[in-house]
């Protein structure tokens, strides 16, 4: 995901997107925890992504 992606949403659907994020962090954290993800890096392009997306939040307001 980029910001320029980000540019023309809504606040609300910011929002949205921000809360799956979040629960996307929080499903790959248990996964790590529980030895079950592979692939680590989504851990830290979902971090980027949920930091873009606070950015953009800020933009708009």
């Amino acid at each position: 995901m980029k910001y320029t992606d980000l540019n023309g949403k809504s606040a609300a659907e910011l929002q949205g997107m921000l809360k799956e994020k979040k629960i996307e962090l929080f499903t790959l954290k248990i996964k790590q925890k529980m030895m079950q993800l592979t692939n680590t890096s989504e851990l830290r392009t979902a971090k980027k992504d949920i930091a873009r997306i606070n950015t953009a939040i800020s933009a708009v307001k």
